[in-house]
């Protein structure tokens, strides 16, 4: 699962490797329903380096998504109720940029020649604005809803490589 969606100057129409890893930790955590997930597990279950889920989670754990229980038998859980956390707001807190075009920066204001007369930045804000509208129209709840089949190839309730 890897997520395409917005620009940034000069890659291709995506959004970080941090969100698409951010999302994931979610909705694996998610599906635990309450129950303790570890950064091992996660990493396990999706192939991504432990010291990427950290710095994610203990982003996420500082923007309030997840909860952490510390020493033996700990691990992270959500903070709030999946119903709760909608997918735009995460996409903001976990995208650095959300510079579609270079423009979109204030660092670059003026740094076009026809950036006072420029319709396109005008457009691409309002295509960024409708994204993540869209997005926050989304909950965790609703990307997890096919729990089961979600539980299965995450291999959720049994061991890995069972």
């Amino acid at each position: 699962m890897h997520i395409h969606y917005i620009f940034h100057a000069g890659d291709p129409m995506q959004l970080t490797m941090f969100t698409d890893y951010a999302l994931r930790v979610l909705m694996m955590v998610g599906l635990k329903e309450g129950e303790l997930a570890t950064i091992p597990e996660i990493s396990e279950r999706y192939g991504i380096s432990r010291n990427h889920l950290m710095k994610v989670v203990h982003h996420l754990s500082r923007a309030g998504y997840l909860a952490t229980v510390r020493g033996k038998g700990g691990g992270i859980r959500l903070a709030r109720p999946a119903s709760e956390i909608r997918i735009g707001a995460v996409i903001r807190d976990t995208e650095e940029h959300l510079d579609l075009v270079a423009c979109f920066d204030p660092a670059r204001k003026g740094q076009c020649a026809i950036e006072p007369a420029c319709e396109l930045k005008r457009a691409l804000r309002k295509a960024l604005d409708a994204f993540l509208g869209v997005m926050d129209g989304y909950t965790l709840a609703d990307l997890i809803g096919p729990s089961a089949r979600l539980r299965r190839l995450l291999a959720i309730g049994e061991t890995a490589g069972a």
